[in-house]
């Protein structure tokens, strides 16, 4: 018989100090802050055991909710400013972008593919579609993924 595995929110201040410890821990060792497992718990001060017990249960919210990872797919004329203009508006709406691959323009147009995490986003995803669509030099914007 499997188990299903529930999971719950909670408020930091509800959690016991273990689990928080555990997940300052976890992000220390994805910032490069520690390089290992033994430096991470005496830097958050837990024990290894404890670390290994619960590693896999504590996750914070904010980490779960980074996972909006979207890819666009623009044309844009080949045009000087055209891609920078593009880039302001996606920081201005408060996505981060995490890759940016142009091709070689051919006829007067390059494709550009940009992945970005929209988890702080202060707009709607339909806003930003729109910003940059009404962008001159930009012939066609779309959501390839995510």
């Amino acid at each position: 018989m499997s188990k299903t595995t529930k999971f719950y929110i909670v408020a930091a201040d509800a959690l016991p100090e273990i689990f928080i410890k555990v997940a300052e821990a976890k992000r220390m060792m994805q910032t490069g802050e520690a390089d290992t497992v033994g430096a991470a718990t005496r830097l958050a001060g837990i024990s290894r055991s404890a670390f290994y017990k619960y590693k896999d249960s504590v996750q914070p919210f904010n980490d779960m909710k980074a996972e909006h990872i979207i890819t666009f797919y623009a044309m844009l004329k080949d045009n000087a400013g055209v891609l920078s203009r593009v880039l302001s508006v996606f920081a201005s709406s408060g996505a981060n972008i995490l890759t940016i691959n142009q091709s070689i323009p051919t006829n007067g147009c390059a494709a550009v593919t940009i992945s970005a995490e929209t988890s702080e986003m202060e707009e709607s995803l339909e806003q930003l579609l729109s910003d940059v669509s009404g962008l001159d030099g930009v012939v066609r914007l779309e959501i390839l993924a995510g």
